[in-house]
């Protein structure tokens, strides 16, 4: 399965598990954003990241823990 900068909750659920100590509320989008490229199975253009795409990333992972 590939993941997309739209699939925020299975994003969310990918940085639970691989960042299990993170508090998601102090992360910085650019950290954020480095950490969401990087998963596996991600295959998006970073250049179609924004501000609104990685605070729903957040908000989901803030669902997660």
């Amino acid at each position: 399965m590939s993941l997309k900068w739209t699939d925020s909750r299975e994003i969310a659920i990918e940085l639970a598990e691989a960042h299990p100590e993170v508090d998601p509320r102090a992360v910085r989008f650019t950290d954020l954003m480095q950490w969401v490229v990087t998963l596996p199975g991600f295959d998006d253009d970073p250049a179609r990241c924004g501000e609104k795409v990685l605070e729903a990333i957040q908000m989901a992972w803030m669902d997660e823990v």
